[in-house]
């Protein structure tokens, strides 16, 4: 079993950044990617940003050249870096992580974010 420990998040004004992090701790299966997951009032939940242990990238096409996601593989821990926040950015933002060799996947309580106008 993995354990996700996401701090950051709140109220910030269009424009503004934060940034989320999210700590993996618990067995000792392998992290292999990590990333985050949004769900928008009234919206289906969508990937915002994933990373890979190798470090491959993906990015919603919604935060391409806004949202920077990092990764310290020594700690375990995933970082997303927020910047020039829209009120559409406004969601419960969800750490992901899969472990071991069958990519079990696990999920953070979630962290809000809302983004005024």
């Amino acid at each position: 079993q993995v354990q996700l420990v996401e701090s950051g998040g709140g109220l910030v004004q269009a424009g503004g950044s934060l940034r989320l992090s999210c700590a993996a701790s618990g067995s000792g299966l392998r992290i292999n990617a990590m990333g985050w997951y949004r769900q928008g009032p009234g919206k289906q939940r969508e990937l915002v940003a994933i990373i890979t242990s190798a470090g491959t990238i993906n990015y919603a096409d919604s935060v391409k050249g806004r949202f920077t996601i990092s990764r310290d593989n020594a700690k375990n821990t995933v970082y997303l870096h927020m910047n020039s926040l829209k009120p559409e950015d406004t969601a419960v933002y969800s750490c992901y992580c899969n472990a071991g060799v069958n990519r079990v996947q696990f999920w953070g309580q979630g962290t809000q974010v809302t983004v005024s106008s």
